[in-house]
């Protein structure tokens, strides 16, 4: 699988240590940065891995802020993409099974790197599920990239 990392200076701290524990479960790393811990905006990095993400060119993406928060929303708004900020192995789990997630935010400050690590394993182990009502349901989350779409009735 290939992988796309990135991070601010909040995530950056872990960032190298994460991209070195994706390669050792055997999957290729491609790291946007930064490359330095001097302080940068995370919308940027999270556009970068994002996009990348939504052209097919990675099969998913990690990404390290200080919250995770940040990084999720922005990456969430790029048409193909299901970002979220996790915390908890349950919700890696769900993020997978039942929303097809693609893009992981991670807490570069507020969750210990092995802690982390258990978040990207269970990320890129996990299969989405193949049940009808979660796939239908992932269809309805993408129609929302369709700018066409104009809603349900409420």
């Amino acid at each position: 699988m290939r992988v796309g990392i990135a991070s601010d200076h909040g995530g950056y701290g872990q960032k190298d240590q994460i991209a070195a524990f994706i390669r050792s479960l055997g999957h290729e790393v491609v790291d946007f940065g930064p490359f330095s811990p001097d302080p940068v905006d995370y919308p940027d990095y999270a556009d970068k891995v994002g996009r990348a993400v939504s052209r097919g060119e990675l099969d998913r993406g990690v990404l390290l802020c200080g919250t995770g928060l940040g990084m999720a929303i922005t990456a969430d708004k790029i048409p193909g993409v299901r970002a979220a900020a996790i915390q908890s192995i349950e919700f890696a789990e769900l993020f997978r099974e039942h929303n097809d997630g693609n893009v992981l935010a991670l807490s570069g400050r507020f969750v210990a790197p092995e802690a982390n690590e258990r978040l990207v394993k269970i990320f890129l182990e996990t299969e989405a599920s193949p049940e009808a009502r979660h796939r239908n349901r992932v269809e309805k989350i993408m129609r929302e990239d369709d700018p066409a779409f104009e809603g349900v009735d409420a």
